[in-house]
């Protein structure tokens, strides 16, 4: 082992998600490589490098590092450097150029000790100079941390949540209870922790090892698939094969867990179910508050109704089925109603009915789970619609909302629109808003995929029979003449769709392989499909980012929604010297890319223009999409302008919440509705390539499909209606409960 001190020169490469790095450093008048799992590093940082040199074929010499110790810079030169790299918010080159001048070889003296006086440099104002403190202090951390975990293989992308988390405690905790990182940073895996607990001896049988594990595996159930409990069984099997110890041991610690309510357990249909208690009680009072609301049918309820719809008939020139009709007078005769049905079955025409009905007793709030779902609400019922989160006034931690028991929602009736994509925590935040009295009607399409988060909240409520509900088969909106519509429906019936009929809105390109799929897409988004829509040709590209949407089923692959992104942004929106950007990671954000948000942020500070001046809030939720609309490199951050107009100013450690959305997965296209929808069909893993995948992506266009592949992968999606059942209880809690309420 050879240790080297070296002053950096600058970063040859470097993976943000696992920390490698190929540095150039200088010894003395000497210049030589350094590679490894290294911290962020910018030019003129000292650090001792240990490791051993290796001859690599094509490079040359290089020390492959195994631990480095950063040291921080003594001389101007490389304290300037040090600041000025784009490590420290705020402090680009002339930046730190000022300040060292200034301050001299003192500089990071001050910076650590005496922050204020920064305030002696002109146009330094304390909202600034608090701003480079705060943004060196973290930086600090972040070294410090990256110094500790770096020897456990920790990505460096985690090393600065886990020590803005922790600060200046982040060893002395780690080494208490590694595992807790489980819990407290979203993007640690048990696995990860595992290796720094193994590392720091702890035994493979530890209670606190075990429980660690059993917790995480009912996390990760409900975060990525969707279950709201595990059966007991496979809980204790999947923790046995996780930690590699008896099932015995697993089985103990389930037993402690549950006699200390850490976790629930509860025997249904024959089957022992293990729930973390946070879902076990959301699913009890969603089945609760239902039912409550079932059983206060509002006074006057309907009267007059039968004539009402007549005259909005007359008014629209429409004539409503006996179904649909059936469906309106239900949502103003019950406390609760679901409405669901697929494309073109009437469901906004419906909507438009009953606001105008009900309007007339009250008021009626609209509602949607996401920014673009709520627009497009807005814009076909020529009524304010809100985001879920918004309607109850989401700020603060996380989940926090300022519409609750406490301070319910100011409305008579309560209309939800694409409710399968509402997950069992939301709709809980919901109902605790909506008062005894006050109507609830959930429309959505049970067929789509269920929502991204835990819980599968539409299809239960109707499985279960209990509340009041109207599905709609008949299609009404363009039956004749839009294939979309007609190809949704047979696809929903296991039939094959109706392909590349003459002057129709739905097409299928055949493309045998993964790369001419891809590179049919991209000459699609950017040439083909903006003539045939006859885009004036100044406005070509802006319109074809904005209105063509290509939807993927798989994330990853030559035709996923990663490399898709690049491809698209490549031929986009290109590098060019008017246009600045930053990196993150494999990312590069460039002024003018369409973005998504990947996360709840409940703390994201953002603001609107409005009439009356400048309104500021917070919170920018998963699957918010906007555009880049400022990018600044000295204070390394950029502007996101998302649908709703709002402006949120990312730092560089939140960047990781966004990605790009040239291309989006099917998933997170949920409650979203574009003009034109490409969907790559060449292949992928089977258990993406479902009926209702398929089903949903068709359902987000308005005006034209294309579908891009194989003929047999079209089929095969097609017959593969095998849909992930989802561990949920709700069913059941709302029969039972039900039957303890009276519901007229």
């Amino acid at each position: 082992m050879e240790q080297v001190e070296a002053g950096v020169l600058g970063t040859i490469y470097r993976n943000d998600e696992n920390g490698y790095t190929v540095l150039s450093a200088r010894v003395g008048r000497r210049e030589i490589t350094i590679v490894g799992t290294l911290p962020e590093m910018s030019p003129g940082e000292q650090a001792v490098f240990s490791g051993e040199w290796v001859e690599h074929p094509s490079y040359g010499r290089q020390l492959r590092c195994t631990a480095c110790t950063p040291q921080l810079p003594t001389t101007k030169l490389g304290i300037e450097r040090y600041l000025g790299g784009g490590l420290i918010r705020g402090v680009g080159p002339s930046t730190a150029k000022m300040i060292v001048e200034h301050f001299g070889e003192e500089t990071l003296t001050v910076l650590s000790e005496h922050p204020e006086r920064l305030q002696e440099l002109p146009k330094m104002g304390k909202k600034r100079w608090i701003r480079i403190a705060e943004a060196y202090r973290e930086q600090a951390g972040a070294r410090e941390a990256m110094v500790f975990l770096q020897t456990y293989g920790i990505p460096t992308s985690l090393a600065g949540k886990i020590s803005k988390l922790y600060g200046d405690r982040t060893a002395d905790l780690i080494r208490q209870n590694p595992y807790r990182l489980c819990e407290d940073i979203d993007g640690v895996g048990f696995l990860t922790a595992d290796r720094i607990g193994t590392a720091l001896g702890i035994a493979p049988d530890s209670d606190g090892r075990i429980v660690a594990a059993l917790k995480y595996i009912l996390r990760d159930a409900a975060g990525s698939m969707g279950h709201v409990y595990l059966p007991r069984q496979e809980l204790i099997a999947r923790a046995a094969q996780l930690l590699r110890v008896e099932e015995a041991l697993v089985e103990r610690q389930v037993v402690e867990l549950i006699l200390q309510h850490d976790l629930v357990c509860l025997t249904a249909n024959g089957e022992e179910r293990v729930y973390l208690p946070r879902y076990d009680s959301a699913e009890k009072e969603v089945a609760a508050r239902l039912c409550e609301l079932m059983a206060c049918v509002p006074q006057g309820s309907g009267a007059g109704a039968e004539k009402e719809i007549d005259l909005f008939e007359r008014r629209r020139g429409i004539s409503f089925s006996l179904r649909q009709r059936e469906a309106i007078l239900a949502a103003v005769r019950q406390g609760v109603l679901v409405i669901t049905g697929g494309p073109g079955t009437g469901k906004t025409t419906i909507i438009n009915c009953i606001i105008s009905l009900l309007s007339r007793e009250g008021t009626v709030a609209l509602c949607a789970p996401t920014g673009r779902a709520a627009k497009r609400m807005s814009e076909a019922c020529g009524a304010e619609a809100k985001t879920i989160h918004r309607l109850l006034e989401a700020g603060g931690e996380d989940g926090q909302f300022a519409r609750n028991q406490e301070c319910p929602i100011e409305t008579d009736c309560v209309i939800v629109d694409e409710t399968s994509m509402v997950d069992m925590m939301l709709m809980r935040s919901l109902l605790r808003a909506i008062e005894p009295g006050t109507r609830l009607i959930l429309v959505g399409d049970a067929d789509q995929l269920p929502s991204v988060g835990a819980g599968n909240v539409l299809g239960d409520i109707l499985a279960s029979g209990v509340v009041p509900a109207c599905r709609l088969t008949d299609i009404f909106r363009q039956g004749e003449t839009s294939r979309i519509v007609v190809n949704a429906h047979r696809i929903n019936r296991g039939e094959m769709p109706l392909l590349n009929e003459k002057g129709t809105d739905f097409f299928f390109e055949r493309r045998m392989s993964y790369p001419e799929a891809a590179a049919s897409i991209v000459a699609l988004v950017t040439q083909r499909l903006p003539r045939f829509l006859k885009f004036p040709e100044d406005e070509a590209i802006r319109q074809a980012v904005r209105q063509i949407q290509v939807l993927a089923p798989a994330k990853k692959g030559e035709c996923g929604v990663i490399v898709l992104n690049q491809m698209l942004q490549a031929a986009l929106n290109p590098p060019s010297p008017a246009k600045k950007q930053l990196t993150w990671g494999e990312t590069v954000f460039r002024l003018g890319d369409k973005v998504m948000q990947t996360k709840n942020d409940y703390q994201q500070e953002w603001r609107r223009h409005t009439p009356s001046g400048w309104e500021d809030g917070a919170g920018v939720f998963n699957g918010d999409v906007g555009f880049i609309t400022d990018v600044d490199e000295e204070e390394r951050c950029l502007t996101v302008t998302f649908d709703e107009e709002k402006e949120a100013v990312y730092a560089q450690q939140t960047l990781e919440n966004l990605d790009l959305a040239y291309c989006l997965s099917v998933h997170k296209s949920q409650g979203s509705e574009f003009p034109v929808v490409i969907m790559p069909v060449a292949g992928g893993p089977k258990m993406l390539l479902t009926r209702n995948l398929f089903y949903t992506a068709l359902t987000r266009a308005r005006q034209v499909v294309v579908l891009v592949g194989r003929e047999e992968v079209v089929r095969l999606m097609v017959e593969n209606d095998h849909i992930l059942r989802r561990c949920t209880s709700l069913t059941e809690r709302l029969q039972a409960a039900a039957a303890l309420v009276s519901i007229h």
